[in-house]
């Protein structure tokens, strides 16, 4: 029955039917490539559109050109910009360590300074205390009160002398300084003095005066004497055995 029904209307008997005019296969094909072309046509003159609106026709490849000129121009000025702002950090650097530097070595000073200040105020005590011992009256003569000497391996001697005045508003004292070395050279008796000969010495209060005085060869220290003249006037002797 199905079969019947789907044959009436794939025929002239099926209740409608339209009867058209058959277009030959050339034309058809003609009026295809005009559609094709007339697209292409479309698409041509939306493509030269879009360039002039792009600006790109007439010197468009110089002015490309150009322009990556330009833009490796700017590259190279951004690197040189880099690199001076590189240094520019390095010499910050360098700056803020001597800064670190700097300060560090102002605080050493400062505390090598109130350690000076600290000494400084010993030292005066020391003297006042020492000033307190010297006698208000006196004869203001001039006396040895230390003298030492010490053997440095056995080729030096190093000498020490402290000299004071006996008064404490003594006047100053200008005179001279004679150190006597006494020992044995080869079993013989030797003898020698200062080799540039007596120190001159200067002194309200006290001096000290010391030095380091080279032996001879095979020379055995014996004795060390010290003696303060005011020009050819001894005021004052010591002497000590070693």
């Amino acid at each position: 029955m199905r079969l019947r029904l789907l044959r009436r209307r794939l025929t002239i008997s099926a209740p409608s039917m339209a009867v058209r005019s058959a277009l030959p296969w050339p034309f058809r094909w003609a009026v295809v490539a005009i559609v094709f072309g007339f697209c292409a046509a479309i698409g041509l003159w939306a493509f030269e559109f879009g360039k002039d609106i792009a600006g790109l026709e007439g010197g468009s490849r110089e002015q490309v050109l150009q322009l990556q000129a330009q833009v490796q121009a700017l590259q190279s000025e951004l690197s040189k910009t880099q690199e001076q702002r590189d240094q520019a950090q390095s010499i910050a650097n360098t700056a803020d360590t001597l800064v670190t530097a700097e300060k560090a070595s102002k605080e050493q000073l400062l505390l090598q300074v109130k350690q000076t200040e600290a000494e400084n105020r010993r030292l005066r005590d020391d003297l006042g205390f020492f000033e307190k011992l010297i006698p208000s009256t006196g004869t203001g003569s001039v006396a040895i009160r230390g003298l030492q000497a010490e053997l440095q391996g056995g080729s030096a001697v190093r000498w020490q002398v402290l000299v004071i005045q006996a008064n404490r508003n003594a006047l100053e004292f200008s005179g001279t300084l004679d150190i006597t070395f006494v020992g044995l050279q080869n079993g013989k008796p030797w003898s020698s003095a200062l080799p540039g000969g007596p120190q001159a010495i200067t002194l309200k209060q006290y001096g000290r005066l010391e030095g380091v005085f080279e032996l001879p060869p095979q020379v055995v220290l014996k004795s060390v004497s010290a003696k303060v003249l005011q020009g050819n006037v001894p005021k004052s002797t010591q002497t000590i055995k070693l």
